[in-house]
């Protein structure tokens, strides 16, 4: 990677990875990201959200979740102007490296079906699209008569 350090995200982190996310994410059809979220991200699994930082800028993220049955990869994101350089590798390297070390035999990654830039680097990585089934969500919270 090029000038750019891989590290685990702390409660510090928090503004400057949601500034990341508005500029580098594919944030269509999902909740809008917070403060709130992340610090309760990072008060269960303090471990899993990875950021890269190149100086005083982030440049890229991910989140390795891990259910204790699977690791899940997501919020995979790249500052623009740093794509191509292998930060979204070496973020990918980590967050597997860590998923593996808690015991995960199998690795999934969400990513959205129209971010053909993302499904590149998740192809070059290794990873199918598995069709043999879908994806089904419910915003928490939310009335089961009234769709997610």
């Amino acid at each position: 990677m090029t000038g750019a350090d891989v590290r685990t995200a702390t409660p510090a982190d928090i503004a400057r990875v949601l500034v990341l996310w508005r500029t580098a994410a594919e944030n269509g059809g999902r909740p809008p990201d917070t403060e709130t979220a992340l610090v309760a991200l990072l008060e269960r699994d303090p471990p899993a959200l990875l950021v890269a930082e190149s100086g005083d800028q982030f440049v890229g993220s991910v989140i390795a979740g891990w259910d204790g049955w699977r690791g899940h990869l997501y919020r995979l994101a790249v500052h623009p102007e740093r794509r191509r350089e292998g930060v979204g590798r070496a973020l990918l390297v980590a967050a597997e490296a860590r998923l593996r070390a808690l015991g995960a035999q199998r690795l999934d990654a969400m990513v959205l079906d129209d971010n053909e830039l993302g499904s590149r680097l998740w192809l070059a990585e290794g990873y199918r699209r598995q069709g043999d089934w879908g994806r089904w969500i419910k915003t928490a919270g939310a009335d089961p008569t009234q769709g997610a």
